[in-house]
């Protein structure tokens, strides 16, 4: 693009330079900025981003954007640097990231969902590689400035662009659905996530289903039939829909088989097996929740014209994300990493996998406190507990204050007090983590993201590593 072009998409206004000079792509952060790109600064409650626009020119930045308010002036060292200046950046980079969707020939795929949106977009992309140069959204690039980030991405020789969006509260995913135009959308499942911004269950519902509801008639839909809001999910769009379930669906008000049904599911040391259409198939990738997310993604690449026959071997070769579920072995201790973020829905997921597993010394779980569940959050974590004492785990350790609320359920549910110990905070979880484990354990570590659950995985490896070793 040209800086005329950001003028033109955004309303920015040129305060210094050419406006015939070439921009090769954009950056909000002078560390990962590349020579060329625009630096369009964001601000936030800690940080002003017009304050690095020196860093920004030193790393070569092709043009500015700043934010225009009283006594912005044109920085001194500008030179021959074009400089805009815009009332409301973050605004400024949407606009410029719907202009630039309008440029590109190729299909978005729109991924939302309370749980495995990241999982399954990465799914996604490594499908959809092997035959189209594709562009994924990285990390969990989802809100207003990740999804911007992500179109951004793609150039004229993108074939697909898969984008995550998240929500916070009500009209996030309208609006960031209004910038992405998604051709087909996935949504992975309806749960008690974000229920402090969305209010309550019906509020995640109407909030997710608008990814739905933006699909145009011609695009499609990817549709979960074992989700329980499935017809009201159908109800939201205009679409084509093709639907996905595991053992025939029917959880609540799913109506049945999908057009992708996974059959007879078992785990062992290699991943995954199923049955689906009539053909065995092994992913790597473990648990239940891994084979619905399996399906979203190939159901998207039905409708983008793939096959399932040339999709299967790379199903093989599928990689999980990091801290999603990520399998690791320090020494003798097996531990599964689920520490990137943490609902009920996704907390139970991965209890349901290590319940399945067996032939270890002791199932061992490290629950930290699940945030944003607004005023639900005791109940829910209450309701947690009950799952673990139900589902035979060996010893629950419980980090952060919420999970006392996790603890009174499993004791409820007749736990044993000796398998359940609340430890309190991360630090005092650190300080005593090689009494709780033992060789032979296999663990899984669970929290959210805040609550710096990988702190624990990481001692685990520095205290086990170096046993053996």
């Amino acid at each position: 693009m040209i800086v005329q072009d950001i003028l033109d998409a955004t309303g920015a206004h040129l305060v210094h330079g050419d406006p015939r000079a070439r921009i090769q792509g954009v950056s909000t952060d002078t560390r990962a900025l590349k020579p060329r790109e625009l630096f369009l600064a964001l601000s936030g409650p800690n940080f002003d981003g017009n304050q690095f626009a020196e860093e920004a020119r030193r790393a070569g930045a092709g043009a500015l954007l700043l934010q225009d308010r009283p006594g912005t002036a044109v920085p001194r060292f500008a030179g021959e640097l074009p400089v805009a200046l815009h009332e409301a950046p973050r605004r400024a980079l949407a606009d410029l990231a719907s202009w630039h969707r309008s440029r590109l020939a190729c299909p978005v795929i729109g991924i939302t969902g309370s749980c495995g949106k990241t999982t399954t977009k990465g799914i996604l992309a490594q499908l959809l590689e092997t035959r189209f140069k594709t562009v994924a959204s990285p990390n969990s690039f989802n809100n207003d400035v990740g999804v911007p980030h992500t179109l951004l991405l793609a150039d004229r020789d993108t074939r697909m662009l898969v984008v995550e969006i998240g929500t916070n509260g009500p009209g996030e995913i309208a609006a960031l659905s209004r910038i992405a135009r998604p051709n087909v959308g996935i949504i992975t499942n309806i749960g008690n996530a974000h229920l402090a911004g969305l209010g309550s269950i019906e509020g995640v519902l109407r909030e997710k289903s608008e990814l739905f509801a933006a699909l145009p008639k011609n695009g499609t839909a990817i549709l979960n039939l074992d989700c329980r809001y499935a017809r009201e999910l159908r109800d939201a769009t205009g679409a084509r829909v093709i639907s996905y379930s595991v053992e025939g669906g029917g959880d609540g008000d799913g109506d049945g088989v999908g057009d992708l049904n996974a059959e007879k599911p078992w785990f062992h040391a290699a991943g995954t097996t199923f049955r689906l259409r009539g053909q065995e198939i092994t992913s790597p990738l473990l648990g239940v929740h891994n084979i619905s997310n399996l399906l979203a993604a190939l159901g998207a690449c039905l409708a983008m014209g793939l096959s399932l026959e040339e999709l299967l071997p790379a199903v093989s070769r599928l990689k999980g994300g990091r801290r999603r579920m990520e399998r690791i072995e320090y020494g003798e201790v097996v531990v599964f990493d689920d520490t990137y973020n943490a609902n009920p829905d996704s907390a139970r997921a991965g209890l349901r996998v290590l319940a399945g597993l067996h032939g270890h010394r002791r199932r061992v779980v490290f629950l930290g406190d699940m945030l944003e569940l607004g005023p639900e959050a005791p109940e829910l974590h209450h309701a947690m507990g009950r799952a673990v004492a139900e589902s035979g785990i060996d010893q629950l350790y419980l980090v952060g204050e919420l999970t006392r609320a996790a603890a009174a359920g499993a004791l409820e549910a007749g736990m044993s007090p000796s398998r359940v110990e609340h430890l309190g905070g991360r630090e005092d979880a650190l300080r005593q983590l090689e009494r709780c484990i033992h060789p032979g354990d296999v663990l899984l570590v669970k929290g959210s993201n805040a609550m710096g659950m990988d702190r624990i995985v990481q001692r685990i490896g520095e205290v086990f590593c170096s046993a053996v070793s």
